[in-house]
């Protein structure tokens, strides 16, 4: 089967951020990371066997000097050694395990240094995916003209509605193809007249080159994730945003509050981090009631809500993201990270309920042992990790179950 990554920054912009900033901050942590299939698909016989072959098709992928030079050219806050790295990376087969059980449900786990895995889940996600409908059979009634046009239409009305938004939608796209058609067509779609809103870029470094728009994302839980599982949830927050102003210098001032709650954010979210930060990321939750919640930490810090940015990322469709715009223009400055809606939304295919997540942690390879940690989301029921794990973080930070 023909390799399906076939460019270095065929990733989401935020891995290669987060990778830097873990380079910088934690550079000798090891971890581990797991697949979790929420709608308990039954996978093709083989499928973990290609799935594999993929990974090894990796290691002949590596980072080309036209990439380095766009992402010099439009990610300047990157610091320059880290392209020095960039051009010596190489995917290595033996950290990725994957196999099937007997009635074909998927297992995938990655281990290794945190610096090296990091840049593996969104890869893996997006092989997952398109290989999924490859080895069903399912790729072949896919129209990319009748899908340039619908992606078109969605780009039309978030446009004529004010929305300012993005396409985040690599990990759990039908195709490389199909997110092609996407960017091209809300380019497209941008360029043709005037707009009351904008579409500011995408997610994915590669198409954002090859058609020369902003790539656009900051970071993951898994950073703020793993920060926990090293120091324990409660000052995790704290401490990311710390290593994060460290890197980055107050550039990429998006920050994803919500990987153990609002509340113990709130706590962390200190006047300078407040200041310091351009705005947050809604992630889980109910979008009116956390928009709420930011407002009033907002104003209670003495500062203006109207003056931050506040995105939108909570499985969003286009007419959703039309509503929230409409109540949270007048609180905040709104925008929207639009994924699977944007990626895989052809007729009659079901998208993929796929994540990987990071599930333990150890500082240091000397480490005889690892910790464990896990995402305690908005979302009720969508917590992830271990039921153990869950419970301890939970106690942690006196939340009620």
């Amino acid at each position: 089967m023909k390799r399906i990554i076939n460019h270095f920054t065929d990733d989401d912009l935020y891995k290669l951020t987060m990778c830097c900033a873990v380079i910088d901050n934690f550079p000798r942590a090891q971890v581990k990371y797991q697949f979790t299939d929420r709608d308990h698909t039954v996978y093709p016989p083989g499928f973990a066997e290609e799935l594999l072959e993929q990974v090894a098709m990796l290691e002949e992928v590596a980072i080309t000097k036209e990439e380095i030079d766009f992402m010099r050219h439009r990610c300047s806050y990157i610091p320059g050694w880290f392209y020095t790295y960039l051009k010596g990376y190489r995917f290595r087969r033996e950290w990725v395990r994957a196999w099937q059980d007997e009635e074909g449900h998927l297992s995938v786990e990655f281990e290794g240094s945190w610096a090296d895995t990091i840049l593996l889940e969104v890869k893996v996600l997006a092989i997952i995916s398109e290989l999924y409908y490859r080895m069903k059979g399912m790729d072949g009634g896919f129209d990319y003209e009748a899908y340039y046009r619908k992606a078109y239409e969605k780009a039309s009305r978030l446009l004529e509605a004010g929305c300012v938004f993005s396409d985040f939608g690599t990990r759990r796209r039908a195709s490389f193809e199909a997110e092609e058609a996407v960017v091209r067509a809300m380019k497209d779609c941008r360029d043709s007249r005037e707009w009351p809103g904008r579409f500011v870029g995408t997610s994915n470094v590669y198409l954002a080159m090859t058609h020369d728009l902003l790539p656009v994302g900051t970071m993951a839980h898994e950073f703020v994730c793993a920060i926990g599982g090293m120091y324990g949830p409660q000052m995790a927050n704290q401490i990311a945003m710390n290593a994060w102003r460290n890197t980055f210098r107050g550039a990429l001032g998006t920050y994803l509050y919500d990987s153990f709650g609002w509340d113990i954010f709130s706590l962390n979210f200190s006047e300078d981090f407040a200041n310091l930060f351009k705005g947050l990321r809604v992630d889980s939750g109910d979008n009116r009631e956390e928009l709420r919640k930011i407002v009033e930490k907002y104003r209670s810090l003495g500062i203006d809500p109207r003056t931050k940015q506040v995105v939108f990322s909570n499985a969003l469709d286009t007419d959703a993201a039309i509503e929230i715009q409409r109540y949270a223009k007048e609180c905040c400055q709104p925008s929207f990270g639009i994924g699977t809606h944007f990626t895989n939304d052809f007729d009659g295919v079901k998208p993929m309920n796929i994540v990987i997540k990071l599930v333990a942690v150890k500082i240091t390879e000397l480490w005889t042992f690892y910790n464990d940690t896990c995402k305690l989301s908005e979302d009720d029921g969508k917590h992830t990790g271990k039921p153990e794990v869950i419970r301890r973080f939970m106690e942690a930070l006196h939340m009620s179950d």
